[in-house]
C-alpha cells in the first residue's frame, strides 16, 4: 500500500499533538501497528530504530507487539543523530547492532562517548 504525502498532509500531520494522550496521534499509530502485526504474524520480531526513551510510541507499539518489539541495546543513552551515526558505522562494517526487547529494557541510561569522526565522510555527500 501506497500513500502519497504533500505539503497540505504535512501541514495537517503538524496539527497533532504527538503525545500519548492524544487520541489523534495514537489511534492511528495503534491501528497501523495492529495492521503490520497482522500482516507480519506471531513469530516475526519488529525492531524500532528511534529512540525508546519516550513513552509516546513505546507505550502503543508493545502493546501491539509485546516481547517481540526490539531496540538496538546500542541506542541507550544516544541521541537522534548519535544514532544514526552508529548506524551508518555499522552498515559500512557490514556489522548488524544487537537487539533486545524493549520490554524491561532500561530505556534511560548514561550518555556514551561520541562517536569518532569518519574520515573522508563530506568528499561523499552529495547536495542536489
Amino acid at each position: 500500500m501506497e500513500t502519497g504525502v504533500n505539503a497540505d498532509a504535512l501541514r495537517a500531520f503538524a496539527g497533532v499533538d504527538i503525545a500519548a494522550s492524544d487520541p489523534r496521534y495514537h489511534r492511528p499509530l495503534l491501528s497501523s501497528a495492529r495492521a503490520l502485526d497482522e500482516e507480519l504474524g506471531p513469530e516475526c520480531d519488529v525492531v524500532l530504530l528511534g529512540s525508546i526513551a519516550s513513552a509516546k510510541y513505546v507505550d502503543v507499539l508493545t502493546k501491539v507487539f509485546g516481547a517481540r518489539l526490539l531496540f538496538p541495546i546500542d541506542f541507550v543513552g544516544r541521541g537522534d543523530m548519535s544514532r544514526g551515526g552508529l548506524m551508518l558505522r555499522c552498515a559500512r562494517a557490514g556489522e548488524e547492532l544487537p537487539y533486545v526487547p524493549v520490554e524491561g529494557a532500561v530505556r534511560h541510561g548514561k550518555r556514551p562517548p561520541k562517536l569518532a569522526p569518519i574520515k573522508g565522510i563530506m568528499k561523499h555527500l552529495v547536495i542536489e
